[in-house]
């Protein structure tokens, strides 16, 4: 009996002993998706997770706009022993994998070249580790197996003492096996091999909001012409590089660029081109004040909202037809549809709802209730213009801007791809608010613009 209560003590104690996985969104196995806006078009990088290493590492580049086979250098190189291997990929709506071989798990790097652009991406190989559960299960039946032939052999040659005690080894063994085998899947699973060390405590409970510093190269860039918005992320309470953001919504960073008149607008996905830095290129058709307003998260922490401004100046030679025009059109003309275009956000009640709740146009959005109540939950329904395929891990997204920019909401469409979209949002103050969905077809993202007028409440005026 003591042999049979110090099993029992010691499977319990390696079940308590298990720890839990308490890193940010890690996942062995789980393949990465992390959209990026490069060479003028929207890319989604899909890593798919790995089962062993050494071992190959499969990455594909999805293609959401016509980009004819835009060719991706694609290098992963170990952050540990600087190891580095290179292989060439191909966007495409239905990619053709890549194979890399990785030689360990851990932070590794992944560097995207394309269009004359490149994107640094940290990120991590992970692999399940051993069982320690299997470990106790099989070798407690091993155990309990092998005192039990033990146990025969010893009962044949008349001796019953040594019988019996063989005989409780075996039931131990089985015990013990039976013990893991109940309660092995009430326990978390540890950390895989590869993850990053457990965050125990946080002060305040999260880190410390990210600060951001914007600016355009060059400084004041013209209309018509490309330029670079350039985000530099610094901590809050160290003033050092913020170069710890998580995938959010298969992305580091979404960056919402509108005019002040909410007739341009941009959905990119930033590229990370050196620790705390964030770089998009960009084209504003026209000058005057734009905004911008970038969505992430750090690790161990919530998603957080930082807002900038810049200037656009002066009528581009384009426009005045002196010199010759920029010759990177990268950037989808007006007419495409995607989130590289001129929305032009319609008049008041141009594409909104009619008094009844129908839509003014084939494909324009609905509203219920037709004029929504500020504070009460509103429904936007719009029937997409073909097949529908996710994006950015959703079926839709809704993009709501107050008038004067002040306020950015962002919520999604949560059911499964097809003919309708559904969206609930509600509006926080009376008012006009600017909007956009979006959702993805086969060969391009589709942006629909519409305005919404917002009533008070009754009593709140």
């Amino acid at each position: 009996m003591r042999l049979v209560r110090l099993l029992v003590l010691a499977a319990v104690l390696v079940l308590a002993g298990a720890a839990p996985a308490a890193a940010h969104n890690v996942s062995a196995g789980a393949e990465l998706r992390i959209a990026q806006t490069i060479a003028g078009t929207e890319l989604t990088v899909v890593v798919k997770g790995t089962s062993r290493v050494p071992g190959p590492l499969r990455i594909g580049i999805v293609a959401y706009q016509p980009v004819a086979g835009l060719p991706v250098a694609l290098e992963v190189r170990s952050a540990e022993d600087g190891r580095t291997v290179t292989g060439r990929a191909t966007a495409a709506r239905d990619p053709r994998y890549t194979e890399l071989r990785v030689e360990r798990t851990g932070p590794h790097v992944l560097t995207l070249r394309a269009g004359g652009e490149s994107a640094v991406v940290p990120f991590r190989v992970l692999v399940e580790r051993g069982s320690t559960a299997e470990f106790w299960i099989y070798g407690g039946f091993f155990v309990a197996g092998l005192l039990l032939v033990g146990g025969l052999l010893t009962g044949a040659l008349s001796r019953p003492g040594p019988a019996m005690a063989v005989a409780g080894g075996a039931a131990a063994g089985v015990t013990v096996a039976a013990m893991v085998i109940v309660f092995e899947p009430m326990v978390p699973p540890g950390p895989p091999d590869g993850a990053a060390p457990v965050v125990t405590a946080l002060r305040g409970g999260g880190r410390p909001f990210v600060q951001e510093r914007a600016r355009t190269v060059p400084a004041r860039p013209v209309a018509g012409e490309e330029f670079t918005l350039r985000l530099d992320l610094v901590d809050g309470s160290t003033g050092r590089p913020a170069d710890d953001l998580t995938v959010h919504d298969e992305a580091l960073a979404h960056l919402i660029v509108t005019s002040e008149d909410g007739r341009y607008f941009r959905h990119v996905h930033p590229l990370r081109t050196a620790p705390g830095r964030l770089e998009v290129r960009l084209r504003a058709d026209r000058p005057g004040r734009y905004l911008a307003h970038t969505e992430l998260e750090r690790e161990d922490s919530g998603t957080q909202l930082l807002a900038a401004s810049f200037e656009v100046g002066g009528t581009s030679a384009r426009d005045t037809g002196a010199g010759t025009p920029n010759a990177d059109t990268r950037i989808p003309d007006a007419d495409t549809g995607t989130p590289n275009a001129d929305t032009g956000i319609p008049d008041a009640g141009a594409g909104t709802p009619d008094a009844g709740g129908g839509a003014s146009a084939a494909g324009a959005p609905r509203l219920q209730p037709a004029a929504p109540v500020a504070g009460r939950p509103a429904t936007i329904e719009l029937d997409a213009v073909g097949p529908v395929r996710p994006w950015l891990g959703m079926t839709g997204h809704l993009i709501v801007r107050s008038l004067d920019g002040s306020f950015l909401g962002h919520v999604h469409e949560m059911s499964s791809p097809g003919p309708r979209l559904r969206f609930t949002f509600s509006f926080p103050e009376p008012g006009r608010y600017l909007a956009w969905t979006q959702y993805a077809l086969a060969d391009r993202v589709v942006t629909v613009p519409f305005t919404v007028e917002v009533a008070a409440q009754e009593g709140s005026r």
